[in-house]
């Protein structure tokens, strides 16, 4: 067997036991109030990594400035509560718009 179908395999079967775990364990173990604010802060820190990194870099290097502000206008448009569509279209378009302009 080829080490990268073993290592996705691997990766697959660690995925679905996580996936498993979460049911099986609900209602056995009850995480204390601090730790479950904890959590959900890990996680809101850990999707601004993600937006962060995905916004600003590409191939190691800054990705210019249509991306960030691309981005900028989708979340502000999603915070304002707008349909998808329109926070989709209005990121495209203003990221667009800004590389049309010359600003890649």
């Amino acid at each position: 067997m080829n080490a990268t179908v073993a290592v996705i395999l691997v990766l697959a079967v660690g995925t679905y036991a996580f996936r498993l775990v979460g049911p099986a364990l609900h209602g056995r173990v009850e995480l204390p109030d601090r730790m479950q604010e904890l959590l959900s802060a890990a996680a809101v820190v850990l999707l601004v990594a993600l937006l962060a990194t995905g916004a600003l870099t590409e191939g190691g290097g800054f990705a210019g400035w249509a991306r960030p502000a691309g981005v900028l206008v989708g979340g502000v448009l999603a915070w304002r509560r707008a349909p998808f569509p329109v926070v989709v279209l209005g990121a495209a378009g203003a990221a667009a718009l800004l590389r049309a302009a010359g600003l890649a």
